[in-house]
């Protein structure tokens, strides 16, 4: 097994992520950094990730988080801020986030330590629509919606199709809820931005057709049976 893929199976990370951190010299094979990607892990071998031991874990867990603001989506952060594993109960599961979202956005976070599960829901081959509500300031025209269907030029690519409707406006504000299939950084701001409109507020509320339902926020449950199958099938 490649030493990503174990890091992953442990709970460390994602696998993305696992790799990020080979390169960065924080994992051991036998007390020895490596810094390589593709190193395959051989039985007996001890890995380590900042010098504390790592196993395999039997049961995998998969978990649906309702994240706050204020909380970065990572596992750990060098600068001391909150991160979503504070909101987790039980930390000897080790789980880490599937995908992220932005320290000020809010909503529907999935959180496991399955790492193949976690590759396959992130890995771009596999199109996962997400839907979003985006506060954002001014009223939306109809010319600005078809242009957020259609696609907006971001930086230096043109957004893909996307499903957008008004859920609520007023003088100074306008919801919109937004569906998208891709998953670029900071898309939905920077789609919003782009039409003339800056973002207020963001939240996820739906990934494919599991939403949040009445999960509070700040609050976290497992994923259930049919949620799960549903994911896989994606």
């Amino acid at each position: 097994m490649r030493l990503q893929k174990y890091l992953a199976d442990c709970g460390v990370a994602s696998r993305r992520k696992c790799e990020e951190l080979i390169k960065q010299g924080r994992i051991k094979i036998n007390g020895s950094v490596v810094s390589e990607l593709g190193i395959k892990v051989n039985d007996g071998d001890k890995i380590s990730f900042d010098d504390k031991i790592v196993s395999l874990k039997g049961v995998k867990v998969y978990y649906m988080l309702n994240k706050p603001e204020g909380y970065i989506t990572s596992v750990t952060d060098d600068r001391g801020r909150q991160t979503v594993i504070d909101l987790v109960p039980d930390k000897s599961e080790r789980v880490f986030p599937v995908g992220r979202l932005d320290y000020q956005t809010s909503g529907m976070l999935l959180l496991t330590n399955d790492g193949d599960f976690a590759y396959k829901m992130t890995h771009p081959k596999h199109i996962i629509p997400k839907t979003y509500v985006a506060k954002v300031k001014g009223e939306v025209s109809k010319e600005s919606i078809e242009l957020l269907k259609n696609g907006v030029r971001i930086e230096n690519y043109i957004t893909s199709k996307a499903k957008v409707e008004v859920v609520a406006c007023d003088s100074y504000t306008t919801s919109l809820q937004i569906t998208i299939h891709e998953g670029k950084n900071r898309q939905i701001r920077k789609m919003c931005t782009a039409v003339g409109h800056n973002v207020i507020s963001l939240k996820r509320v739906a990934i494919g057709n599991i939403g949040l339902n009445d999960l509070r926020l700040g609050n976290i449950r497992k994923l259930t049976c049919d949620e799960l199958k549903y994911l896989n099938n994606l």
